[in-house]
């Protein structure tokens, strides 16, 4: 890490060091000082579009619609032929709600995935077509702003001509939008922009987003804007896919969903849901959306709205084996193999583990006895692994003893990410932006750090990975 800074500081790169996958440093480069983002080979659409009344009206439009959907064709793509057949006919294509997801081979760069995600979860449901009504989702990151970013966003017919971004203190929101492109004094020549263009405050508002004053967003040129980004198990894709959304009721709920789960899972909305490869769930349900006409009256109306499903057994996501005890079993049963003993946990670290999967401690459980040479063994024998593991075991135990006040528990948590690589002054910035300033003096605040601690018991590397990444990439 030291020598990373230090590059950082001698090469005049501002950015922050990059980490990547087990741990590894990054030292950015002229391509990748910006935050990591997850790209995208497919969009799955929430709904369909349809021909206006008058352009349904003409033959020619109808014709040039229906064999566009027989095709496969994005609705883009229709919309783009019927325009340039009939130049004087507006918008002829309107969105239309509907209780299935739209999956269409132009979508895709490869068109087989499209064919694939439908033969794998369509349904038919009595009406003769194969539809998405409902699919399995994996998310790649643990910020659930990661996987559904989301902004304001007013669109011309090419770009982004306005949009929303909160500053650092994540109160502040910004209207932003294409700062112009500089040109050679003199001369009506552009400059050469290197990075692409350049982003600034929107001048004409003071800079600042806000909807309630906005003409764009009165006259519903600026929506809110957002979509799920997530891969699909069975997909084979390394590239992952997204599904665009604007109904804030939408959105809200699947972030309830997301902070509930990572609540259970120590702050993890990422892979599998549990050990049984459970994943997340999009469908879509019919509900009520309360809303203002026009006439500043409150309205309801039924719409399908994206929801995020998660069925999983909430009790397996709670179980204290999975805790900090869990993880001592695990180490110690590991230890315990690589001596030549059995791969019992029954007796692991002075706690039983019952049929039901519970941990007891009890004093007088026996405990699988150390080999005799233990101590006395040589780093070379039994290789760097080996040689950490009577370290590792001793941390263990000193995180046992029970807490005298919150203030010891807390010290210890800090004490074991030490022994993880994570200087103590550095994993108290961490725990701060993860739980708050108040994480050491409520009890289940300690609690969650001692779990995310101890689940990276025997992985030091992903463990600094995770601090790394929260305080340089994402700060």
């Amino acid at each position: 890490m030291a020598i990373a800074m230090e590059n950082v500081a001698t090469n005049g790169q501002a950015g922050p060091v990059a980490v990547v996958q087990g741990g590894a440093l990054a030292v950015p480069t002229l391509l990748g000082r910006t935050a990591p983002r997850i790209p995208v080979a497919g969009r799955i659409r929430a709904g369909i579009k349809v021909l206006t009344r008058r352009a349904a009206e003409n033959q020619r439009v109808r014709a040039i619609y229906e064999r566009g959907v027989e095709q496969g064709k994005s609705f883009d793509s229709i919309e783009r032929e019927i325009a340039e057949a009939f130049p004087d006919l507006k918008n002829p294509l309107l969105p239309k709600n509907v209780p299935y997801f739209t999956v269409r081979g132009e979508d895709f760069p490869n068109p087989e995935i499209a064919r694939q995600i439908t033969d794998l979860f369509g349904e038919d449901r009595g009406d003769g077509v194969k539809r998405l009504y409902r699919f399995p989702v994996v998310f790649p990151a643990d910020a659930w702003q990661s996987v559904m970013p989301h902004e304001l966003v007013a669109w011309t017919a090419n770009e982004r001509r306005f949009w929303s971004e909160y500053a650092a203190d994540g109160q502040t929101r910004y209207c932003m939008s294409h700062a112009p492109v500089p040109v050679v004094s003199g001369t009506r020549r552009a400059i050469r922009v290197w990075g692409g263009r350049k982003t600034m405050r929107r001048a004409d508002n003071g800079g600042l987003c806000d909807p309630e004053s906005c003409a764009e967003y009165q006259d519903r040129k600026c929506n809110l804007s957002g979509r799920f980004i997530f891969f699909i198990p069975g997909i084979k894709s390394i590239s992952a896919f997204e599904l665009p959304t604007n109904s804030f009721y939408a959105m809200n709920a699947a972030i309830q969903k997301f902070q509930t789960i990572g609540f259970m899972r120590g702050g993890r909305i990422s892979g599998f849901l549990d050990g049984r490869r459970t994943p997340f769930y999009l469908t879509k349900r019919l509900v009520e959306v309360p809303r203002i006409d026009e006439e500043g009256r409150p309205v309801r109306t039924s719409q399908w709205l994206i929801e995020l499903e998660a069925p999983v057994d909430v009790a397996a996501l709670l179980r204290p084996d999975e805790g900090l005890d869990g993880a001592e079993a695990r180490a110690a049963e590991a230890l315990n193999v690589l001596e030549g003993g059995p791969a019992d946990r029954r007796f692991a670290g002075g706690s039983v583990v019952g049929d039901d999967g519970v941990m007891e401690s009890s004093a007088s459980s026996p405990r699988a006895a150390p080999a005799p040479d233990r101590a006395a063994a040589p780093a070379s024998q039994g290789g760097p692994d080996r040689a950490a593991m009577p370290a590792h075991s001793a941390r263990a135990e000193a995180q046992r003893e029970p807490a005298a006040n919150g203030g010891d528990e807390a010290a210890r948590v800090a004490q074991a990410a030490a022994a993880l690589g994570v200087v103590v002054e550095r994993f108290e910035r961490y725990a701060e932006k993860r739980w708050g300033r108040g994480w050491k003096m409520n009890a289940n605040g300690r609690k969650r750090a001692l779990d995310e601690v101890a689940g990276f018991a025997d992985d030091g590397e992903g463990f600094r990975a995770k601090v790394d990444a929260e305080l340089d990439v994402f700060s």
